[in-house]
């Protein structure tokens, strides 16, 4: 019998519906499996256990489970005479999932299932499941950086702001009114961005967490754009650095208006402030991205900067991606795609025709279903 069939035929005995009567193969599930037969012996090893511990199926097929899986906890016990899964309590059904150790220290998260025959029988089969810890440590290191990130952030403003409420509060009488405006000037700045990052935070949350809401209106996403362009005009940049092309007749869009003005913010003010030359944007019908849906709207937006380089195309919207010039907290990409993908879209980046950075997003127009 081959150790495929020896595979297959364990899982299918230990688990009602288990992966043999699904048409599964063992080495197309993505967690290890590892299985024992009710004398301890290992009958099934597959092919993402063998990755994940570095033992090869020929090696564990046949062994006791506790000489073909040696684990220990993180106090160096041994964790099979520990746990004790053949001779233990009756009544227990499973290990739940923790940080165990391979000879050598490979750190792996293990949990385990016992299949009994009857409620209090004898064990019958000893199913393991085996994950790699690397995906668990990115995370760990993804919010250690985040932390690190707003601590870094919030540091700078803060002292500011305590610096001249302080200094106001000691020497009132010695300042002139327009040092005290410009001193308040400073605070309230500051105080915004505080409440920036803040908000950023909280995006960051709902993002990861799904529970992004959006409330949906219509919005005339134009009208939005010219809202922006007007207000980089107002604070001292020239009408001509923008350039804004509508094709007409645009799908009525229902989006959530604050939101698509926090994606509209952050795609100008990269462009305005990492590009050069001129801004344009591009509104135009599109084929939707929601299956089901025949139209959508899709805004590019583009500038005649150096661009973005090619090996930094795939890190554009993660966490803390900055580019070649330092400053903010690299958040702000990440929570534009968050919000595209929550309304149902898709945004990608890439270089625009007078060599700059080009970023397109599409919505969906999802109209409510009275209006269909």
């Amino acid at each position: 019998m081959s150790v495929g069939t020896r595979s297959t035929q364990g899982v299918s005995e230990a688990c009602a519906g288990g992966p043999a009567e699904l048409g599964i193969d063992p080495d197309q599930l993505p967690d290890g499996l590892v299985v024992a037969d009710e004398q301890g012996r290992v009958i099934c090893f597959n092919a993402a256990a063998a990755r994940i511990t570095a033992l090869s199926a020929e090696d564990t097929i046949g062994r006791r489970l506790e000489k073909a899986l040696p684990l220990e906890d993180l106090e160096g016990r041994r964790w099979w005479q520990l746990t004790d899964p053949y001779g233990g309590l009756a009544i227990r059904r499973r290990q739940p999932e923790r940080n165990l150790l391979l000879p050598g220290g490979r750190e792996v998260l293990v949990s385990a299932q016992y299949v009994r025959t009857e409620p209090t029988g004898p064990v019958h089969r000893v199913v393991v499941s085996l994950r790699d810890t690397e995906a668990r440590r990115r995370t760990e290191r993804s919010h250690a950086e985040l932390i690190a990130t707003v601590a870094h952030e919030l540091r700078s403003p803060l002292t500011s702001v305590k610096g001249f409420t302080a200094t106001l509060l000691a020497k009132w009488e010695r300042f002139t009114d327009d040092q005290k405006r410009l001193m308040l000037e400073t605070v309230d700045a500051d105080a915004d961005r505080v409440t920036r990052l803040i908000a950023e935070l909280l995006d960051i949350s709902r993002i990861d967490s799904g529970r992004l809401e959006v409330r949906r209106q219509p919005v005339d996403i134009g009208a939005a754009v010219g809202r922006h362009i007007q207000a980089y005009v107002a604070a001292g940049l020239a009408a001509d650095r923008f350039l804004l092309r509508l094709e007409q007749p645009l799908p009525m869009l229902w989006a959530d208006p604050d939101k698509i003005d926090q994606v509209l913010s952050n795609l100008l003010e990269n462009a305005v402030r990492h590009g050069e030359g001129t801004v344009t944007i591009d509104i135009t019908p599109t084929a939707s991205p929601r299956e089901g849906e025949d139209t959508g709207t899709s805004v590019t937006v583009s500038d005649e900067g150096p661009g973005i380089p090619e090996e930094s195309m795939n890190r554009v919207f993660t966490r803390f991606w900055r580019g070649s010039k330092r400053g903010g907290t690299g958040l702000g990409l990440y929570i534009v795609k968050g919000i595209v993908e929550a309304h149902g879209g898709t945004i990608t980046v890439g270089r625009g025709p007078q060599g700059g950075a080009e970023f397109r997003f599409t919505l969906p127009v999802s109209a409510p279903a009275y209006l269909s």
